[in-house]
């Protein structure tokens, strides 16, 4: 845990991508914190020009200016917990794992935003090769779709074995936990993820939620991870906690844009506000 300077306040940091709809990135990871009653921090990694439609255009950060941005949260606020989202190439991937062992950024939760849920490769080659050797291993939690698990653990996933194969081979990578996650699959299969300590294995599942808006539904859970971490939650009991925060946020997730809509970070308003319209 990086050294807490002002606050006994949690508090969480997010190192990931702009979403300019506001559905996925650092906006759904900081509305997840505040969710949570914790501190959101931020470092950008990335800025895209997105809608529910899909990305238009994405730029880049130096690395420089990531590393300065975690550099100024940790050294004045703290961190109890962190999380990382779209890295996007192998040289920010390089700085924020040397960011991580130099800050001692634990408990650390990777999102490997490799490929998205439709099965679109987001990284290059390269990118993947950075993010497996140099960032995973300091993880204490790593949280592949399934498209991701079948990339590290090189193999093809079709069933809650094939997930567990998938969460053996990952871990030999160095990670600690494995969550891989089970969203992109079909029928009761959907909703269903495989936990992997290196020891035990445990099948979590919950309720399936009929709605085409999904959008940030992977962001939304590592940053509920990475939340109840920083509040001072067991991993397990935060995997367990962030699934069922992200169950509920499914189940009023927001029609808004004309494509795939976000879920709904804020669901304790709306289920108040606007019962009468869902």
């Amino acid at each position: 845990m990086a050294d807490l300077i002002a606050s006994t306040i949690p508090i969480a940091l997010t190192i990931a991508g702009s979403d300019s709809g506001g559905g996925a990135g650092i906006q759904a990871d900081l509305r997840t914190f505040a969710f949570h009653c914790v501190h959101g921090t931020s470092a950008l990694t990335c800025i895209t020009a997105q809608n529910t439609l899909g990305v238009n255009r994405v730029d880049a950060l130096s690395p420089e200016s990531v590393k300065a941005q975690v550099e100024s949260v940790v050294k004045d606020i703290g961190v109890h917990g962190t999380k990382t989202g779209m890295l996007l190439n192998q040289e920010i991937i390089l700085a924020v794992a040397e960011a991580v062992e130099t800050l001692k950024l634990t408990p650390l939760v990777v999102d490997p935003v490799m490929v998205s849920r439709a099965g679109v490769q987001l990284i290059d080659d390269s990118a993947v090769g950075a993010l497996r050797d140099f960032l995973l291993p300091k993880a204490s939690i790593v949280t592949p779709n399934i498209y991701e698990a079948q990339i590290l653990g090189n193999l093809d996933i079709n069933d809650i074995n094939d997930m567990r194969l998938a969460a053996e081979r990952i871990h030999k990578l160095g990670v600690k936990t494995v969550l891989v996650k089970g969203g992109a699959l079909q029928d009761n299969l959907r909703g269903t993820d495989i936990w992997f300590d290196g020891e035990n294995f445990a099948t979590l599942t919950t309720p399936k939620v009929e709605t085409t808006n999904t959008h940030g539904t992977g962001c939304t859970l590592s940053a509920a991870i990475a939340a109840n971490l920083a509040k001072g939650e067991d991993l397990f009991s935060s995997v367990k906690l962030a699934k069922d925060y992200v169950t509920n946020a499914l189940k009023y997730a927001l029609e808004i844009g004309a494509g795939q809509g976000p879920v709904g970070h804020f669901f304790p308003l709306l289920s108040k506000t606007y019962n009468s319209i869902w």
